[in-house]
């Protein structure tokens, strides 16, 4: 056994399910382990919202007052047409869909935030990747890419979209994994190309650009404020998710008509260190779990970017997950040798599927309305995003968007878990490997 007084749990990855899966474990009770294949912390990526029940379990972890400190304090949302020429300028409770309480920080930001609220408690193996999982039964098996292998009594696959720990447990993704209709490309870009505190929109048929910066205190893990959003249409592509510069040739290729400020912020995609790419898909299983094997986030139920509750999910279900092998007993007094966590898995699993669901649901149908199709809908868009600060029912519209946004973020009630802490001089946290 990996420790005679506390369950061990090994989490794969090191975004932002997995360091809240690993504060809520931690606190419980549970000694953890978080591998990373990347080097170190990944502190690139795009804005992301937290809304609804994702702020409530922000405010139980203790980091909302940071997250607010790190917002992104996005005002205004403006569109421009091809000669950059503004068309269309909205307030960010109209164009955001949000409301009161709601928040936006870049993901890099939040990630900082849980790594540091749980890096002295947990075990934390970067550069290091899950290679093979052996389940007996009583506890799990694991080797490792570099590190040698170790025994622990429940894994969590957190590893995002492409999981390796959903491969090795269920499968290859392509059974798991449905396209659609669309990519994104996220990066870092010069200062010059975004102005601080708005978003900047431009469409061409199938394809949407946007530029923002970061205002307040966000840019805490160190990546630029001044970030590209860029997506566009496309059937289901054949490319290596791990080939950055294919996927850059991608994105080029997908973009190579489109003026505006697209040629510049085509020249930063390719030495952007913090560049992603990927499809907008959804994954959907009938179970997250096998054995003592779970999946948590987007390796179980990635509703894409599209759906803007990514971020949220993991939020909740890490909260979930953990609280449910909570209320199966006090795991510093339960053998782990003979505690089974399949029944929390099964009631994780229940809590969260209508929560689930309905975010999946909105991500496709977000999908068209996000890429308008032909020219003749992206003039009457900006005709409508023009009139609407002027109309009186400008508050109405702006009422049922957020409205259709909100109603996935408060699709599922929080239970209230035992949230003691754990004992003040437990079993003391392994050594990195």
């Amino acid at each position: 056994m990996t420790s005679t007084t506390r369950p061990h749990a090994l989490i794969s990855g090191a975004g932002i399910g997995g360091p809240a899966l690993a504060y809520w474990l931690h606190r419980y009770g549970y000694a953890v382990t978080v591998v990373e294949r990347a080097p170190g912390l990944r502190t690139g990526g795009y804005k992301v919202d937290l809304r609804g029940v994702a702020i409530e379990v922000a405010d139980l972890m203790g980091v909302l007052p940071d997250v607010r400190r790190a917002s992104t304090d996005m005002r205004t949302g403006t569109y421009v047409n091809d000669d950059g020429r503004r068309v269309a300028t909205l307030p960010a409770d109209i164009f955001g869909a949000r409301v009161d309480g709601d928040d936006e920080i870049m993901r890099g930001d939040l990630t900082q935030i849980l790594y540091d609220r749980t890096r002295a408690d947990v075990e934390y193996v970067f550069g290091d990747s899950i290679s093979s999982l052996t389940d007996d039964g009583a506890g799990v098996d694991v080797t490792f890419e570099r590190s040698a292998p170790r025994r622990f009594d429940l894994v969590v696959g957190a590893d995002g979209l492409h999981s390796t720990v959903r491969r090795l447990a269920f499968g290859h993704e392509s059974r798991y994994l449905r396209h659609i209709g669309a990519y994104i490309a996220a990066f870092s870009v010069p200062d010059d190309l975004a102005a601080t505190g708005e978003e900047v929109y431009h469409l061409t048929p199938g394809r949407l650009v946007c530029t923002y910066s970061a205002s307040g205190d966000s840019g805490t893990s160190g990546s630029s404020g001044a970030k590209a959003w860029l997506s566009f249409r496309s059937p289901r592509l054949d490319y290596d998710h791990r080939d950055t510069d294919g996927q850059r040739a991608l994105l080029a290729n997908a973009f190579a008509s489109v003026g505006w400020q697209v040629p510049r912020l085509l020249e930063a995609s390719r030495t952007a260190a913090d560049f992603y790419f990927d499809g907008l898909d959804v994954i959907e299983m009938d179970r997250w779990s096998r054995g003592r094997v779970v999946l948590l986030g987007d390796a179980a139920y990635c509703a894409s970017p599209a759906s803007g509750q990514g971020t949220g999910m993991a939020l909740v279900g890490a909260y979930v997950l953990a609280g449910e092998l909570a209320a199966g007993g006090d795991p510093r007094t339960a053998d782990p040798r003979t505690a089974d966590p399949r029944t929390a898995f099964a009631r994780y699993e229940a809590e969260m599927r209508p929560y689930v669901a309905a975010n999946q649901r909105m991500a496709e149908k977000f999908v068209p309305q996000m890429l308008p199709a032909t020219r003749a809908a992206i003039r009457f868009r900006h005709v409508m995003l023009r009139m609407l600060p002027h109309m009186p029912w400008k508050n109405y519209v702006a009422k049922k968007l957020a409205e259709d946004v909100q109603r996935g973020a408060h699709a599922i009630t929080l239970k209230t878990y035992n949230t003691r802490r754990p004992d003040p001089n437990p079993a003391p946290a392994p050594t990195s490997a």
